[in-house]
């Protein structure tokens, strides 16, 4: 591909790349991987995958992607498409593995204090996902990082939507009290006393 048309590639929208590669035009569809596709595998390892399953996971999403690129009309952001996309390709492969059954039983089990400090008093969002049980980390990922509905994440998890809602709703909280300056989560909690 020549530098012009790499340059030309860069300076269009999403929409339109999309429009290009439903088209046939293969260097369109590179330039939507090369935007999207840290994105992508970021929120995979939100959601708990593996740095190289996150990269298998998403290379499969933006092959389905390409498949069903004449699917995307362009009424909501590329990024939030293949997001999806991606999301429910790493939950059928939990179901396939059937790791999905053990993660009610992993969140009783205990996950990591949400109110331990870390060595600097610092945390960032990757850190604090982690600290969620295990299905609490999914709920909130498909929602806020995929950006899937609470009523889409249930149908995807196969669970109830209220069980979603409670996944979310807690693992917020723990989020919100995790990451708050040392002081405001004090004052927040005396304040509901």
């Amino acid at each position: 591909m020549s530098g012009a048309n790499t340059t030309r590639l860069a300076n269009l929208h999403d929409v339109e790349l999309a429009a290009l590669a439903a088209a046939g035009d293969r260097a369109a569809f590179g330039e939507l991987v090369r935007r999207h596709g840290s994105a992508v595998r970021g929120l995979l390892r939100r959601m708990g995958s593996a740095p190289a399953e996150a990269d298998d996971v998403a290379q499969d999403a933006f092959l389905m992607a390409f498949e069903r690129i004449r699917e995307f009309r362009g009424e909501g952001a590329f990024a939030a498409w293949v997001k999806k996309i991606a999301a429910r390709l790493y939950l059928r492969r939990l179901q396939r593995e059937r790791r999905l059954a053990g993660l009610a039983q992993e969140a009783e089990d205990g996950s990591v204090d949400a109110h331990q400090p870390d060595a600097a008093g610092r945390i960032d969002l990757d850190e604090g996902l982690k600290s969620l049980g295990a299905a609490e980390r999914l709920c909130v990922s498909m929602c806020y990082g995929a950006g899937l509905s609470h009523a889409e994440t249930a149908e995807a998890l196969n669970l109830p939507l209220g069980t979603v809602k409670s996944h979310v709703k807690r693992g917020l909280e723990k989020l919100r009290t995790r990451l708050a300056p040392a002081g405001a989560a004090l004052e927040g909690r005396q304040g509901n006393g």
